[in-house]
């Protein structure tokens, strides 16, 4: 059984709930990523997604140079630890519907992430069914 420590990516840059959207966006850009882990006095509060910003904060006209991370970002985020399995962790991503998990440690600080694309790259475990799953269309959250 591999674990999630085997796949996962190691030195995670997060950001501050106060950063502004602007900010994030930079960060991304700087990382080629699509997600970054919020913090707040070291623990994980929320994930803020390049769709997080472009649905909750451009498509209603807030102004990116002034608009909190903390206004726009997910909240609901799952996790996983070092030592739960690949299968389990990827059961969790089809479940919902998301393409990557932050890792954190016994005291809740987060210490890495995996992606499907760590999964596929690092573990030969099989992902077209929770690629499918992940992919399906669901219905579009208007609230």
């Amino acid at each position: 059984m591999q674990t999630i420590q085997e796949v996962m990516t190691r030195d995670v840059q997060t950001i501050s709930t106060q950063e502004t959207v602007q900010r994030a966006a930079q960060l991304m850009d700087e990382l080629n990523v699509g997600a970054i882990p919020v913090v707040d006095d070291g623990k994980l509060v929320g994930m803020v997604t390049d769709r997080d910003i472009s649905v909750r904060s451009v498509a209603v006209g807030q102004d990116p140079t002034t608009t909190r991370v903390n206004d726009v970002m997910s909240t609901d985020v799952r996790t996983c630890t070092v030592d739960q399995s690949v299968e389990d962790v990827l059961a969790q991503m089809a479940d919902v519907q998301i393409r990557r998990v932050p890792v954190l440690d016994g005291n809740g600080q987060i210490i890495g992430i995996v992606s499907l694309g760590d999964v596929v790259t690092k573990a030969p475990a099989d992902v077209e069914q929770t690629l499918d799953e992940i992919s399906t269309p669901s219905e579009p959250d208007r609230s």
